[in-house]
């Protein structure tokens, strides 16, 4: 992997987050760089996942992909802020 793939993963991965986050509703105990990196888990797994699927390449924007990271980006923030309020 390049650089350039490794800083476009980083990029994608916040906003993933970001959007995972604002899907959960209610606030979230957990800080923006727990946030960035449940977003970077959630784009490269989403992205396997995708491809696994055989919806990873398509023609024009690729919704269902980001569908599907965002959902596991949401499930992330949700669990993980699950785990941080019981302590």
């Amino acid at each position: 992997m390049e650089i350039s793939g490794i800083i476009s993963a980083i990029v994608i991965g916040i906003v993933i987050g970001v959007l995972g986050r604002l899907v959960v509703p209610g606030r979230q105990h957990i800080g923006v760089l727990w946030t960035i990196v449940v977003g970077i888990a959630a784009a490269l797994i989403g992205s396997a996942l995708a491809g696994a699927f055989g919806v990873s390449d398509t023609n024009g924007p690729d919704w269902l992909e980001w569908l599907i990271q965002v959902v596991l980006a949401a499930l992330g923030v949700a669990a993980l802020d699950r785990s941080r309020a019981t302590r």
